[in-house]
């Protein structure tokens, strides 16, 4: 069996993805699986066992280019699919699989698409959780019709390699062997879902503060050097040679692997807290305009900090008020107080 997933553009919903490639091959062991993501996704794509090839897709996310989806579908019909799986709810990106005349489409229904896809599921409401959203795909309506029908839903877990010690220092000027906080302050989302560089800096000036051998990753795309930047700064100067900024620098197989070796990982929810969940890593998550029932990390090793303003959640790129109370008003001194009363070890 060969199976086409149009997966996500976000790097997060994409580590939730895996869930579906690991249920269904649970059901179909033997199947190919070739899942079709944006450039900035393959590599994580590359970290999934169960994934055979990860498949470009060269139309940037919002470009509809009817005339390239239709080259695309016809140039992946020569694959011989015999099902696909089109996770994003756009009209667009159910068109390339049925351009390529897959026989067995399947999604959740979304910008009025049924007579693009053979089976839809259109149940949100009894899938609360964007993981059971995906893993649900993998079975029929019949056989599975709300979040309690799922047996399990599997959990991501992404391939890491321990990096080499001399090549970590060389490059970035770290020390692999040594405790580390690593610290995800970027959020591609917008504004509403970053916590203010400020209150990351308070964490990171107690963490180092406790013991001399520990070291702070500060992780993120070109996107989060300036956030990263004006975290530093808000750190002590006695502390600095043990502040490294990694964002910018780091590949996302790099980010992968560097996240995989740090004691905890406070961040946001970004695609970086999903990753951080996936290589088994211990994850703070800081919740402001989004909500813990949706998209949660995937870990039962997590502490999840969420706001408790009346406008939580809105899930708005800009704050309606001006003020991103749902992030200022968690005080780093609470947030530091809560991961302490949960692990001892990094008092």
């Amino acid at each position: 069996m060969r199976i086409l997933v149009i997966a996500p553009s976000w790097i997060g919903d994409l580590v939730m993805s895996q869930c579906l490639y690991m249920e269904l091959k649970k059901i179909h062991p033997e199947a190919e699986i070739d899942v079709m993501a944006p450039k900035w996704c393959l590599d994580v794509l590359r970290r999934m066992p169960e994934v055979t090839n990860a498949v470009l897709m060269p139309l940037g996310h919002g470009v509809f280019n009817l005339r390239e989806r239709y080259r695309l579908g016809k140039e992946l019909g020569t694959k011989h699919y015999d099902m696909a799986y089109i996770l994003p709810n756009s009209f667009k990106s159910a068109l390339i699989p049925f351009f390529a005349r897959i026989p067995y489409r399947r999604g959740w229904i979304g910008e009025s698409r049924y007579f693009i896809l053979s089976d839809y599921r259109k149940n949100k409401k009894d899938f609360p959780k964007l993981i059971s959203r995906y893993t649900s795909l993998a079975h029929t309506n019949d056989e599975v019709k709300n979040e309690k029908d799922l047996k399990e839903i599997p959990t991501p877990k992404l391939k890491t390699v321990k990096p080499d010690a001399e090549t970590a220092y060389s490059k970035f000027s770290i020390n692999i062997n040594s405790p580390v906080l690593g610290i995800c302050p970027g959020a591609e989302f917008g504004p509403t879902k970053k916590w203010p560089p400020e209150y990351y800096a308070s964490i990171a000036e107690k963490y180092l503060s406790s013991d001399s051998r520990r070291e702070v990753w500060i992780f993120g795309s070109n996107k989060d050097v300036k956030t990263a930047e004006e975290l530093k700064e808000n750190i002590p100067d006695n502390l600095h040679d043990r502040v490294h900024i990694l964002a910018g620098l780091t590949t996302i197989e790099e980010a992968i692997d560097l996240l995989a070796l740090c004691q905890f990982v406070i961040c946001n929810d970004s695609g970086l807290m999903h990753v951080s969940a996936a290589v088994g890593v211990r994850v703070i998550a800081i919740f402001g305009s989004t909500s813990t029932l949706y998209t949660p990390p995937t870990t039962s090793n997590a502490l999840l900090i969420e706001s408790d303003e009346p406008c939580h959640p809105c899930f708005k790129k800009q704050c309606r008020y001006g003020t991103t109370a749902c992030l200022k008003n968690l005080r780093s001194e609470m947030v530091w107080e809560k991961i302490c009363n949960k692990w001892e070890d990094i008092k």
